[in-house]
């Protein structure tokens, strides 16, 4: 069978750009209350927590789409590591019940955001000749 790498790569895009952009739409309806708390608990600027619509609203949509997806795909790994450093700090050795990590749904989000930060887009995208693609 013939491998065909952008097909995949645009499956990828998908899966992790609407997945994230899902969490994105959450705090769109719900407000970013709790993410302004945590940043004030760190003692940082609240309107730090206003990033957060860029990683989970603007870059899922570009990977989606493919439009300069390694820098989109930096801002989504970005924001993975700050949710992580703010938020779940305390179970990053943790299992859940299942006994799998308490956080593998964040590290699937970052390290294939990392992924694509390293292949780009693919030829399936709107964009594919700038390096950022």
């Amino acid at each position: 069978m013939k491998a065909n790498n952008d097909l995949g790569l645009l499956l990828i895009r998908i899966v992790i750009g609407l997945t994230m952009l899902l969490h994105g739409i959450n705090k769109i309806i719900h407000g970013l209350d709790y993410i302004k708390g945590l940043v004030d608990g760190h003692g940082l600027p609240t309107f730090i927590s206003y990033g957060i619509y860029i990683g989970e609203i603007i870059a899922p949509i570009l990977i989606i789409i493919g439009f300069r997806t390694r820098m989109a795909s930096l801002a989504l790994v970005i924001t993975c590591i700050c949710i992580i450093l703010f938020a779940h700090v305390q179970d990053v050795f943790s299992l859940n019940s299942n006994g799998g990590l308490a956080l593998e749904l964040i590290i699937i989000y970052l390290f294939t955001s990392l992924g694509l930060f390293f292949t780009g887009g693919g030829k399936m995208s709107v964009s594919n000749k700038n390096r950022w693609d």
